[in-house]
């Protein structure tokens, strides 16, 4: 979203423009820290890692972000394994819409061999439904004996 001195609409006079606040230089030595965070609180920050499974290293595989299974680390960011799913997630997506616009066009193929051989489902349906008859009018018969 735009802030509001740049939203459409608005007068760039109404909101005046000001410098950015200057920074503070750090010292050698001195890891750019957010503010508000002391030199223990940044010393003590783990990182967040977890250990692939098998599925996550196959999925870490397929969609390219490491080129054989020994490259992979021991323990990876969360965020590499979100973005590697994603990417699998929507590979997947488009597989299966592929798929099916190929069963489509194999229906239709089907069903102008079937329309040339002069065969429809109503047709089917009243062949079976005199098969059942028959066996039905057999059945009694056999029973009246």
């Amino acid at each position: 979203m735009l802030p509001a001195r740049l939203r459409p609409g608005r007068l760039l006079s109404a909101a005046p423009l000001r410098p950015p606040a200057p920074r503070r230089a750090a010292a050698a030595g001195d890891p750019a820290r957010s503010p508000g965070t002391t030199r223990a609180e940044q010393a003590h920050r783990v990182v967040a890692s977890c250990k692939p499974s098998k599925f996550d290293k196959k999925i870490l595989l397929w969609t390219g972000r490491f080129k054989t299974e020994e490259e992979i680390p021991q323990r990876i960011p969360p965020e590499m394994l979100d973005k590697a799913r994603n990417k699998a997630r929507v590979k997947a997506c488009y597989i299966m819409i592929g798929l099916s616009i190929i069963a489509c066009f194999a229906v239709i193929a089907s069903a102008k061999k079937a329309a040339a051989r002069h065969e429809s489902l109503t047709s089917l349906n009243l062949a079976k439904k005199a098969k059942w008859r028959e066996e039905a009018a057999l059945a009694a018969e056999a029973k009246t004996k």
